[in-house]
């Protein structure tokens, strides 16, 4: 083909048309007098000067010619001036999905436009992508595309090999050799990548860290909060980012899926694949598998162990299962399952904010007196029969069970399958737990008016920023404050 869709190096065809007019009009031709020079009828030729038709290559060379300009000045990518820029931009912005779901007339400029109004629509179109691009998911919308990350990973047994190995690489690169992930260790890791970590205590409210890409700096929470575990683990999600190569995101669904995967570069360099296999196969081994001992032998907070095991029991251990984080009130805050659990959903398959079964394991370990062990509880659902073991803990924002759990037949691989713990939960049909017993509804109904709690974090939209529920501007000042330090 000879069209100019095929010429590496040339204009695309608006930028073209705009080139074409403005060697005419500079020269004082019109349309007919230079379609006459150049063998093409003046209404083709005004096609291709307002960018509706392409031309053939050896007509651009007749053009050129007529013109008295050579073909390559003809063909340049750039737009012959201020004006014509702002044109091609405006043509360009009302041609996109994001103006034409407004539902508006397209403005055509005429040789009459002010210069100053076509700069005004541009700069209207430019602001409204910059805010559409910062615009964060409605609720909706976040549990949609947290709906479709979990399927997506579930169809992955949760599993990431390429991070495992990349994991697995910074780690032995820092020195580590055997037992937990030391600070020190991963201070070397962030040093091989160019960055020094610093621990402050002024960090806006909206943000875990904060990565000065200029000054190769991490900023953390300060090193002497409890245990420090999350120190390692914040710091490594940090470093994680520059490895993956991530940019910023694009959608909620990319900042999503970002996150998962700087959390599971966190885990796997915290509980190494090839350690952590061992060990969990050692203990599958012995018929005495646990995520407190898995918890402990790696030096991570519960949840991160049990997290970690669904990473890598389905893939090294050939066992499916499912992890549960659990409000004291019911609400499901996270949940992962490839075993067949029937979790609640909503309308649009998400699990988030959904309340769990008051029968499952998950609420049933918030009864009980002593929680400083696991709670092990065998269920039996529609689904089948399955055996959980449960870990309770509190933040300032109340109680929580951290989950882990597996068919009937895998329980035999846990500590705590000789539990006589056991519950039928009948959900979803509302009469299992959800529907008040008749008795107590002909009393009470009609006869209270209860004020709810709402979730939140759960249900409002993150704020507006450059990165999801992330303030610009608190960033901004404090790295402004300690850019000189």
């Amino acid at each position: 083909m000879d069209s100019l869709a095929t010429e590496p190096a040339t204009a695309d065809v608006a930028t073209l048309g705009h080139r074409i007019r403005h060697f005419r009009t500079q020269r004082g031709l019109t349309l007919d007098e230079l379609g006459a020079a150049a063998g093409v009828a003046a209404s083709q030729l005004s096609l291709i000067e307002n960018g509706k038709r392409e031309p053939r290559v050896s007509l651009l060379g007749t053009l050129a010619a007529a013109l008295g300009v050579p073909l390559a000045e003809l063909l340049s990518a750039e737009p012959p001036d201020e004006r014509a820029a702002l044109e091609i931009e405006l043509s360009r912005a009302q041609k996109g999905s994001l103006y034409g779901s407004l539902g508006l007339p397209a403005v055509k400029p005429t040789k009459g436009t002010p210069t100053e109004t076509l700069e005004a629509l541009v700069g209207l179109h430019r602001e409204l992508a910059r805010r559409a691009s910062e615009a964060i998911a409605t609720p909706e919308e976040a549990r949609r595309a947290n709906t479709e990350l979990r399927e997506r990973m579930r169809g992955e047994d949760n599993y990431i090999p390429d991070i495992e190995v990349l994991a697995e690489e910074r780690v032995r690169a820092s020195g580590h050799v055997r037992g937990a992930l030391t600070h020190r260790e991963v201070s070397v890791m962030a040093e091989q990548l160019g960055f020094e970590l610093i621990y402050v205590d002024d960090l806006p409210r909206s943000t875990r860290s904060i990565t000065d890409l200029e000054n190769g700096r991490i900023y953390l929470p300060p090193a002497s909060i409890p245990g420090g575990h999350g120190l390692r683990s914040m710091a490594l999600q940090a470093m994680a980012h520059r490895l993956l190569g991530h940019e910023r995101p694009e959608s909620y669904a990319d900042f999503l899926r970002q996150r998962l995967e700087i959390n599971y570069f966190a885990a796997c360099a915290l509980m190494p694949e090839a350690a952590a296999v061992s060990f969990l196969q050692q203990a599958k081994k012995e018929k005495d598998l646990a995520v407190e001992d898995f918890r402990d032998a790696f030096g991570v907070t519960h949840e991160a162990a049990a997290l970690r095991l669904t990473n890598l029991a389905t893939r090294h251990l050939d066992m499916p299962l499912h992890f549960l984080r659990v409000g004291d009130d019911g609400t499901l805050y996270k949940g992962y399952e490839n075993d067949g659990l029937p979790l609640p959903t909503d309308v649009t398959g998400s699990i988030e904010g959904q309340v769990v079964c008051r029968k499952w394991g998950a609420r049933n370990a918030f009864a009980r007196t002593n929680r400083t062990t696991e709670f092990y509880q065998y269920t039996d659902t529609p689904a089948g029969t399955y055996w959980c073991s449960t870990q309770t803990g509190s933040t300032a924002d109340g109680g929580f069970s951290i989950s882990v759990g597996v068919p009937f037949d895998q329980a035999k691989w846990f500590r705590g399958r000789e539990t006589t713990a056991r519950a039928e939960s009948r959900c979803p049909d509302e009469s299992c737990c959800k529907r008040p017993p008749a008795e107590l509804t002909g009393h009470w109904s009609g006869k209270a008016w209860p004020s709810a709690r709402l979730h939140a974090h759960i249900l409002s939209p993150l704020p507006s920023g450059s990165f999801p529920g992330v303030d610009d501007s608190d960033v901004y000042t404090f790295l402004e404050a300690h850019s000189g330090a």
